[in-house]
């Protein structure tokens, strides 16, 4: 039997479902490219000189890595000449970048995180590209694109999909049609489809959270973690098992692969901030595969791609996976604001 690649299932896509536009199939292709660049700087570690940190820090004040920002300009060079993009926004910059006055302007507007999970990167454990592709607003055509231009709802996404660079480097998209993974054929250079229609299971025993915050979390994920480390002779009647990567592309990638539920919820070390994860270019594009896998996403208390942006580089809490799982900490959530 052939293998589909990428391009080919683009292009069904983009024929016979008329599910996705010309442009939109330009643009994932190029993002495409830019990933696998990546994919095989993080694969030469230290014989090409990237791991490391340098003595800056981007605009969410963590220290980057020299991958991080490898990275992001890998990202910036492969979609600024291609014309589909109006502008693009990154975790790594301050501000948006527009689309330089020496290329055409297109009706897109990606956001990405270059590199996520790269506190992983100098011990080798998998990390990958987030990405995220808006509809610039019609009235943005005569201007020049600004800020408020990308802060819509996360259900207005036309793509959503990461790569995980890891034993096997993969594509995991999502054009509003399901979830399809693809694998990169080193031998060939082709994303190659590997796994059709991804689905998360409704009911898991495997939770991924970050324990050592126990102590600051709110009542509600209290009350959860510790139904499920009751186990079997607790209020859940079965026993479950806890894993955790500490980089939200390997952690999710795993629960869109086999099921499971992934939070990073709000807690009170710093009660201001409503988060630790970005809404525009991680939580909004891992929650729309997420739910086009049949799972659910909420930020403990609504549907994460409901929230209205009110800043490009928002913090918002998480809880993703398995849709009755995360239906269970919600209710949690809402009981305790009865």
């Amino acid at each position: 039997m052939k293998r589909k690649t990428l391009t080919q299932y683009l292009v069904e896509q983009q024929r016979s479902a008329q599910a996705l536009a010309p442009e939109v199939r330009l643009l994932i292709e190029i993002v495409s490219r830019a990933c696998k660049t990546i994919s095989h700087a993080v694969s030469k570690g230290a014989l090409g000189g990237v791991l490391g940190s340098l003595e800056s820090e981007n605009v969410q004040g963590e220290v980057q890595k020299k991958l991080d920002v490898i990275s992001n300009e890998v990202l910036l060079e492969a979609n600024e000449w291609g014309g589909h993009l109006a502008a693009m926004a990154s975790e790594e910059m301050e501000t948006i970048h527009l689309i330089p006055n020496r290329y055409p302007k297109g009706e897109y507007l990606l956001l990405f995180d270059p590199l996520d999970g790269s506190s992983n990167i100098d011990v080798n454990v998998s990390i990958g590209t987030i990405f995220s592709v808006l509809r610039a607003p019609q009235a943005a055509s005569g201007r020049q694109v600004t800020e408020e231009d990308f802060l819509q709802p996360g259900s207005t996404q036309v793509v959503a999909g990461y790569a995980v660079y890891g034993p096997q480097t993969m594509l995991i998209l999502t054009i509003g049609q399901g979830v399809v993974g693809f694998t990169l054929d080193r031998e060939t250079g082709s994303w190659v489809l590997t796994s059709e229609n991804m689905t998360i299971p409704a009911d898991t025993k495997e939770f991924s959270i970050n324990m050592s915050n126990m102590r600051h979390w709110a009542p509600p994920v209290r009350r959860y973690i510790d139904e499920c480390l009751a186990g079997k002779d607790g209020p859940r009647g079965k026993d479950f098992n806890m894993r955790w990567i500490a980089s939200m592309v390997a952690d999710v990638h795993r629960l869109i692969t086999r099921g499971g539920i992934f939070m990073y919820p709000w807690d009170s070390r710093d009660p201001k901030k409503p988060g630790k994860l970005r809404l525009m270019y991680e939580a909004n594009p891992m929650s729309m595969l997420v739910e086009q896998a049949g799972g659910a996403s909420t930020d403990g208390n609504q549907r994460i791609l409901d929230i209205q942006p009110t800043a490009l580089h928002q913090r918002v809490g998480v809880v993703m996976g398995s849709k009755n799982e995360v239906d269970l900490v919600t209710r949690y959530h809402h009981e305790v604001k009865v």
